[in-house]
């Protein structure tokens, strides 16, 4: 299936730091995770004020979720991050983690960082939502 996916960045648009501008799947199912949240089996909260212990968490929910659907992150084509802070440090720091991660080739696609005010857990710090190209 990753010979079905183009990644493209058009000429006249700015440089990407790693990841596309565009996205393209040519055929084939896709799968809409859900957004993937730093909670253990268990439904605790894996890593109170650690975002580090928090992505490290959401990168193993992430890869078990495209596992059940026989999904591999290099056919992610297109991640949002979430991360509850407006420090554009705390942002790059968590952006460099999931990238540094056995997650990492699902940000290479189309991709958005988002700096928000909330999420859904108590104390809930990041939040991955991804769409993959599932192989045929």
């Amino acid at each position: 299936m990753t010979e079905k996916i183009t990644r493209i960045n058009p000429e006249p648009l700015h440089e990407m730091p790693g990841y596309h501008h565009v996205t393209v799947v040519e055929a084939g199912r896709t799968a809409h995770l859900a957004g993937q949240c730093p909670l253990g089996r268990n439904g605790d909260l894996v890593g109170p004020g650690s975002p580090e212990a928090q992505v490290d968490q959401v990168v193993a929910n992430a890869l078990t979720a495209l596992a059940a659907v026989r999904a591999r992150p290099e056919h992610v084509v297109r991640s949002v991050v979430y991360v509850r802070s407006e420090d554009r440090e705390v942002l790059a720091a968590v952006w460099s983690r999931l990238t540094a991660s056995a997650l990492g080739s699902a940000f290479t696609t189309a991709s958005t960082l988002l700096g928000v005010a909330q999420l859904g857990f108590p104390g809930q710090l990041v939040e991955v939502d991804l769409t993959a190209a599932l192989p045929d």
